[in-house]
């Protein structure tokens, strides 16, 4: 089956390699000449623009657009729709925010052509391990596109599914990533009481080894976070600096407005933010009121 797949970064072009290995041929577009001339080095079509993918795809088409949430997803689509037929399927594998994904399902339809919407988790490991999605969108659409995820999933029949309409592949990617941001989160704290606790001299990456088997705590993030030990006990180079992709954001808006209380992963959100901060005001402000109170010492910079 073909697949015309826009975006070749490290996620898409591993998607595309999985698919060719898996008996499918992409042709892929990115504005990187390099990812593109990469694409067809490995036995893919690469294509240098739109009009040139629509043309080299054939019969019904479906396009797989794997860029940035937002506007960029508003002006590929755009793009596209002069360039395809009736029937034709556009599929969006990133992390766009599930209402927008709701209002390109009805915008696309209405004109004739079909909008599916895959959440989609793996990261730079799918290649080997296989990619988690959560489809959203009509079920004729999704069994078009059966052989495509049967290849990239981990498993024919296991690591996907269809979730329901249009949107609930995103809705459910986006309540994933904010339970992950919670994980993270209890991870990272427990291992820095464990380092804190300098009299026992504890070796990280053992402590992650050991949990790693039979432990109620085990699971693919501790295996990845055994490894970064391994290669940087000492966490040597890095900065105490962590982004956000949106997705954590969502799933607290949401949990707000379906009343829902969701502490852990709003305060790993509010963590995240706050690593970001240099010379954190908010921890200055309390430091002077407990010294104006209690006349405790403040640290000067």
């Amino acid at each position: 089956m073909q697949l015309g797949l826009i975006g070749l970064g490290k996620m898409g072009g591993n998607m595309a390699e999985r698919l060719r290995l898996g008996g499918h041929q992409v042709v892929g577009f990115d504005f990187s000449a390099e990812a593109v001339q990469k694409l067809t080095a490995t036995g893919n079509v690469g294509v240098s623009s739109l009009e040139e993918m629509a043309q080299k795809l054939t019969g019904r088409r479906a396009i797989w657009i794997m860029v940035p949430q937002g506007k960029p997803v508003d002006d590929t689509i755009a793009k596209l729709e002069p360039l395809l037929n009736k029937g034709d399927i556009l599929i969006d594998g990133g992390n766009s925010f599930y209402k927008d994904t709701m209002r390109h399902y009805q915008e696309v339809t209405a004109k004739g052509f079909q909008f599916v919407d895959v959440g989609t988790s793996g990261g730079v490991w799918g290649l080997k391990e296989g990619y988690s999605m959560m489809v959203g969108g009509d079920k004729e659409a999704v069994e078009y596109l059966r052989p495509i995820l049967e290849t990239l999933a981990p498993e024919k029949n296991a690591g996907w599914g269809h979730v329901g309409p249009a949107g609930s592949g995103h809705f459910v990617k986006m309540v994933h990533n904010g339970i992950e941001y919670g994980m993270m989160q209890a991870y990272a704290e427990g291992f820095t009481i464990l380092e804190k606790k300098e009299e026992f001299h504890l070796d990280l990456e053992q402590v992650a080894q050991i949990w790693r088997k039979g432990s109620v705590v085990r699971s693919w993030l501790l295996d990845l976070t055994a490894e970064a030990l391994a290669g940087n006990p000492d966490l040597d180079g890095l900065e105490a600096y962590v982004a956000d992709s949106g997705e954590g954001r969502w799933t607290v808006f949401e949990a707000i407005d379906l009343n829902v209380s969701a502490p852990v992963i709003t305060e790993s959100l509010i963590r995240r933010i706050r690593s970001r901060e240099e010379n954190n005001f908010t921890d200055r402000m309390l430091a002077i009121m407990r010294n104006a109170f209690g006349g405790h010492a403040v640290k000067k910079g």
